[in-house]
């Protein structure tokens, strides 16, 4: 998956972070917090900060202790919460390590790992959406489809 970008939902107010399967164009909303956002937005926009935000401070210390992050899998959805899970990699020693979605990306777009969603998740997150509100979540998935590049661009909290 690649992010399309952030916006802000015009419902709830709250931040999404949009990713793309840029093989599919099936995308997947996934809303975050405001601080998350901001550091994900501080990292796709390249802007630099005087001081370490807490993920740089958490490259620094995988890269202080020799460990990789190997990819990262947005691996389930249950009761609208997505979860993910970052793999890394020391010396001969795997490990996978629960994380939030958000927080993963944050960190993956830092140590330019690749960004993965299973299938079922994908699945999933579409019939919760549907099945919840059927005229909102049309609203939503056409809202979403129809936004311009220009839409995505700087993000603004």
């Amino acid at each position: 998956m690649k992010i399309k970008g952030l916006v802000v939902d015009p419902i709830s107010k709250m931040p999404i972070v949009v990713l793309e399967d840029p093989l599919s164009d099936r995308i997947l909303p996934i809303w975050i917090g405001v601080f998350e956002a901001n550091a994900i937005a501080l990292s796709l926009e390249g802007v630099p900060t005087p001081r370490p935000m807490t993920h740089d401070l958490m490259k620094n210390f995988l890269d202080q202790l020799n460990i990789s992050i190997e990819k990262i899998v947005v691996n389930d959805v249950r009761d609208n919460t997505f979860y993910a899970i970052i793999h890394c990699h020391q010396n001969d020693v795997s490990y996978v390590i629960d994380s939030r979605p958000s927080d993963a990306i944050a960190l993956a777009l830092r140590v330019k790992a690749p960004i993965y969603v299973e299938e079922e998740v994908i699945q999933k997150a579409h019939s919760q959406k549907y099945e919840e509100n059927l005229e909102n979540s049309e609203k939503l998935k056409q809202w979403l489809e129809s936004l311009n590049p220009e839409d995505l661009g700087k993000y603004k909290m």
